[in-house]
Order: C-alpha cells, then structure tokens, then sequence
C-alpha cells in the first residue's frame, strides 16, 4: 500500500503517518524501486493501534511505551494514569465553574475576576471619585495571586480600606496632580501615609516575598511628579520599616 492509501484505511493524515515516522513511533517500511514507501498490513495494524490510543488521551511517549515489546509500560498501568489525570482535570474545572458562578452571580460593576480575600477587601472600601484610591484598587489585583498567601495580607488590609480618613489622604494626594516635584505638601503627606500603614502589615509580609525588578519605576510612572515623589519616599519608608 502507498501512504495515501494506509491513510485512508486507518483514518490517519499522511502528515501524521510522515510525523509517526519522524519521531520513530512508527518505522520506515520499505521502499519501491520508485522510491515510494510500501506499507504492509502489519503497518495499518500498528496505526490503528496508534490512532486507538491517541484517541484515548495518551501522549506520542505513551503510545511508545504501550506498543514497545519489552521495556514499555502495561496498557492498564497507562490508561489508570491516564484516568487519574483526567480526574484531576474534571477537579479542575468544576473548580474554575465554581468561580465562574460566583462571578457570574455578581451585580454589574462589581469587582470583577478577583479571589474571594480581594473581593471581601475591596467591598468594605470606601465609596470614593479618587483617581488615587482608584489606582490603589488596581494594584491590589497584583497581590492577588493564587498561592501567594496574600490573604493575611488583605485581612490586615480590611481595617485600613474602612478607615473614613484614608480618602482624606487619598484627596491630598490627588490634589498634587499639577505639583511641582518640591512641592512643601510632600513630605507632611509621606508621613501621615506611613503613619496609616498598620504595624500588623509588617508582620503579615513574608520575609521570603518576591522582588519584582522595575516594578517601583513602573508604578511611579503612573504619577504625576509630586505624586510619585509622595509614593517614592512612601515606598522607601516602607521597606526600611520592614527591615527592622
């Protein structure tokens, strides 16, 4: 049989059969004097083995180690594998079902894909217009990453977000859009924001935390000059505090 032919009878492309070859799962038949490859019916036998198996979920390694003769693997041990990964697949997505129908269940305007630890933070928030609560908000989301163990963090959070004082200090801020970066109101805004942070903050941020390079460049950007020199100087007090 040619390859078209093979192909046709085991429901195979031949650019799988060429790739089957390519990777060594499926061996060179031999060849006619045209130089055309001549497949036997063992070969069709083998490909429908093949397609068989890779229709059940195995991986090309896999079916090697089913159709090897000695060295291979069982089929039962295989397939109870695979079983076991497609159980953890089937976990998986009523899982992320789970999170979808909480969010679908959430009013328009909410706050959108975010764990529940962040979503209960952001609900006690304060109602505010503030361009800077609201860049705040925004970079909470950058906290919130599965298996961080950012919750401590955000339950520490919980009394500073519902502190009536905070938008006072988010309106100061605000109000320096159009500062320049000596602006007098810096250094009193710096430290009445320091000020604010809870000491249980400190404790909570684990000492092995990962440090993002540029990642104070790239939020300072985001200010205008007074701005960012309020954060700046915010920032370093912050990280000398936590040497302590």
């Amino acid at each position: 049989m040619r390859i078209g032919e093979i192909a046709a009878l085991v429901g195979l492309t031949t650019r799988a059969i060429r790739h089957y070859h390519h990777v060594g799962l499926l061996p060179e038949p031999e060849r006619l004097p045209n130089g055309y490859r001549a497949y036997s019916v063992r070969d069709a036998v083998l490909l429908a083995r093949v397609r068989r198996l890779t229709e059940l979920g195995l991986g090309l390694d896999e079916v090697r180690d089913v159709l090897a003769d000695d060295a291979g693997r069982e089929l039962t041990e295989v397939l109870e594998e695979l079983d076991a990964d497609l159980a953890r697949q089937e976990a998986a997505i009523r899982e992320r079902r789970r999170r979808l129908g909480v969010l679908l269940a959430e009013p328009p305007g909410a706050t959108g894909p975010v764990s529940p630890a962040l979503a209960a933070l952001l609900a006690q928030a304060r109602t505010t217009d503030s361009p800077s609560a609201a860049k705040d908000r925004e970079y909470l989301t950058l906290m919130d990453i599965p298996g961080a163990g950012n919750q401590e963090i955000f339950a520490v959070f919980e009394t500073l977000v519902a502190d009536p004082e905070v938008i006072g200090l988010y309106e100061r801020l605000d109000a320096l859009a159009g500062a320049p970066a000596d602006d007098p109101r810096i250094a009193p805004l710096a430290a009445d924001l320091m000020a604010a942070v809870p000491e249980e903050l400190f404790a909570a941020i684990p000492e092995d935390g990962v440090v993002v390079t540029g990642l104070k460049e790239a939020l300072l950007a985001e200010y205008t000059p007074a701005q960012a020199e309020v954060v700046s100087r915010l920032m370093d007090a912050f990280i000398a505090r936590g040497r302590r």
